[in-house]
């Protein structure tokens, strides 16, 4: 078992997190059960398995991970995967304290307290689902990433479970819209992938450089890609790079959870939801994740 440490483990909720990770039943990338998450991951191009849950007592997650083709499994990647999707590394005191003096914020900590915010540990899957959820709703932003998962990705079956390795840059840079297109994408989102692809896989947005830049610099180079706009470029920041003060202010979500959180009778304008969430500044990608989080029901 390989002991994945979590950083401020008092502001930190395991149980949270998997209800927060099991909001789709169109999810195909990972499963839960009995208190543990299964995910198949790549590590030097071999995929491995993952079963990861708590260790209370070493205030801490382990995960077993046993690979699928026999190769030795690298502990240090596993640690870095799971510690970046879950977000385990980072300190929650500071934001607590923030919205506590804030009304919309404050009930939602006390609420789901502990949960960290959720992220995406690859770049394409980051970029490609932000293309994909764009203009239309959760629901069916789900149904297209099953399939486009399923159609193009690695898969193997483990117990009789389907598991899948998200479908890698060069693999999509080579196909062709009117491959997408029949499974409702549309025609632009389908050049979008595709071209983001292609990107990739020509070494032109890396990861580590991305990585490697400050939030600005890394916006702009979001927003120079065909198909990234403000919104998913802050999205990749927040869920990707993390950047503590990436805010997809245009997100229907976040203007639907503010209108519930303040009980407002429309939903709010983007003029408005500036002004409510101008103060965030550092805390802007944890208030906007807590708001979501407030969509999905107890």
């Amino acid at each position: 078992m390989i002991t994945i440490p979590v950083s401020d483990y008092k502001h930190f909720t395991f149980a949270e997190c998997l209800l927060f990770l099991g909001r789709s039943d169109k999810e195909c990338m990972h499963y839960i059960q009995e208190g543990k998450l299964q995910r198949m991951i790549a590590i030097a191009e071999q995929p491995v398995l993952l079963e990861i849950s708590e260790d209370p007592q070493k205030k801490a997650l382990v995960a077993a991970a046993t690979p699928v083709n026999g190769q030795p499994v690298d502990e240090t990647v596993v640690r870095q995967y799971v510690s970046h999707w879950l977000h385990l590394q980072t300190d929650l005191g500071d934001f607590y304290r923030f919205a506590a003096k804030d009304p919309m914020l404050a009930p939602l900590t006390k609420q789901y307290r502990g949960l960290r915010l959720i992220g995406i540990p690859e770049l394409f899957e980051a970029l490609t689902w932000s293309i994909i959820g764009q203009q239309i709703n959760l629901s069916f932003a789900y149904t297209l990433r099953q399939r486009f998962v399923q159609a193009f990705g690695y898969h193997t079956v483990i117990a009789g479970k389907d598991y899948y390795l998200y479908p890698h840059p060069a693999v999509v840079a080579a196909l062709s819209p009117e491959q997408l297109i029949p499974m409702q994408f549309s025609r632009s989102k389908a050049v979008y992938i595709i071209e983001t692809a292609r990107q990739m896989a020509m070494g032109n947005l890396e990861e580590r450089a991305l990585q490697q830049m400050d939030y600005e610099a890394a916006r702009e180079k979001l927003v120079s890609l065909k198909g990234i706009g403000n919104w998913s470029a802050n999205y990749v920041l927040m869920k990707f790079s993390r950047f503590p003060q990436a805010l997809p202010l245009e997100d229907a979500g976040l203007h639907n959870a503010i209108k519930k959180q303040l009980q407002l009778t429309i939903k709010p304008g983007l003029s408005d939801v500036k002004a409510y969430t101008a103060h965030w500044q550092q805390h802007a990608a944890y208030a906007t994740f807590y708001l979501w989080r407030s969509l999905y029901g107890s």
